[in-house]
């Protein structure tokens, strides 16, 4: 059927749907539930035959107000706040791999330059990290505390401050995502270099396993998270740069609402991340053994929830 003869046998229908939805009248359940399928059958028969006709949008467009009516009075299950975690942010997880994946690919990349850049320039680490860090650790190293600097502040003080300023970093690579994406790739390669050339700077000072057993403690839910925050950030870019089938903005809605919740779901990762930086991370006696097993424990959590467990749920059928 020729685009012109669709909307002419099926206006006249879309506009009287588009009046049910305005008014303020209840509606009848039966009769909104056949809507929603009419509408659906009608945008999945122009998604096949005009994917990128304009009516295509409107049909995309109309289904989403019909579904926002239906659902927006919805009473909220009383588990929904177990179910988010449980459910729909690994679904997230899994349906937005790609971006996800995409981060880590940019922070590894930046590590890579961080690190390269310091092995070939002295004043790099300086000019990344500052000369007052730099300063301290060279002491501390002198003094047989390396990494000291965990131990100078009041633990619960460490905590609060630590956990603020790690949730700051992680909406503000999902915030840059509204720059089409770009703000939120130099949040990650800005992140990633600090991090690269901070762990040469210990390598080169034959520090390496030691910062490794120390910083990584709390370092591998904290930067997993943060790289999981730059996706975040991916998803809310490029539904603005790609919106598909919906409007530029009805898109741009949609990716920052997805982004939104992904940001608000890692809070809890960030404040254990803290917890463990500001009460375990400083524990110097702590045998090597007891560390690896905290940092490959971690390593296993987060890997079973953001990749496993996402695709344990895909694979039975479980959707949003």
């Amino acid at each position: 059927m020729r685009e012109s003869a669709f909307v002419k046998a099926n206006i006249s229908k879309w506009e009287e749907f588009e009046s049910l939805i305005a008014a303020n009248a209840k509606k009848d359940p039966d009769q909104l539930a056949d809507l929603f399928i009419q509408l659906t059958d009608d945008l999945s028969y122009a998604k096949t035959h005009y994917p990128k006709s304009d009516i295509t949008i409107y049909l995309n467009n109309l289904s989403t107000k019909v579904h926002q009516y239906i659902y927006r009075n919805k009473k909220e299950r009383k588990n929904r706040f177990v179910e988010f975690w449980k459910f729909e942010l690994p679904l997230i997880f899994w349906q937005h791999r790609k971006e996800f994946r995409i981060s880590l690919l940019i922070f590894l990349g930046a590590c890579i330059i961080g690190a390269f850049s310091a092995a070939h320039d002295n004043d790099f680490v300086r000019l990344i990290l500052g000369d007052s860090y730099v300063n301290m650790t060279l002491n501390n190293i002198e003094t047989g505390v390396p990494l000291g600097v965990y131990g100078k502040m009041a633990q619960t003080d460490m905590f609060v401050m630590i956990t603020i300023n790690n949730i700051k970093v992680s909406f503000f690579a999902f915030a840059l995502g509204i720059i089409a994406s770009f703000g939120t790739a130099f949040a990650l390669f800005q992140n990633g270099v600090m991090l690269g050339s901070f762990q040469y700077f210990f390598f080169s000072k034959g520090l390496l396993l030691t910062s490794i057993l120390t910083i990584w403690i709390h370092g591998t839910i904290e930067i997993i998270s943060i790289i999981m925050a730059g996706g975040a950030g991916l998803i809310m870019g490029n539904s603005m740069l790609f919106p598909g089938t919906y409007s530029r903005m009805e898109s741009l809605r949609r990716g920052a609402l997805t982004g939104a919740k992904v940001v608000l779901g890692l809070v809890p990762m960030f404040i254990l991340a803290g917890f463990l930086e500001s009460y375990v991370t400083r524990l110097f006696g702590m045998s090597n053994a007891l560390k690896a097993t905290i940092i490959l424990g971690s390593l296993a959590f987060m890997i079973y929830y953001i990749i496993l467990y996402p695709r344990k749920l895909f694979k039975n059928g479980i959707q949003q």
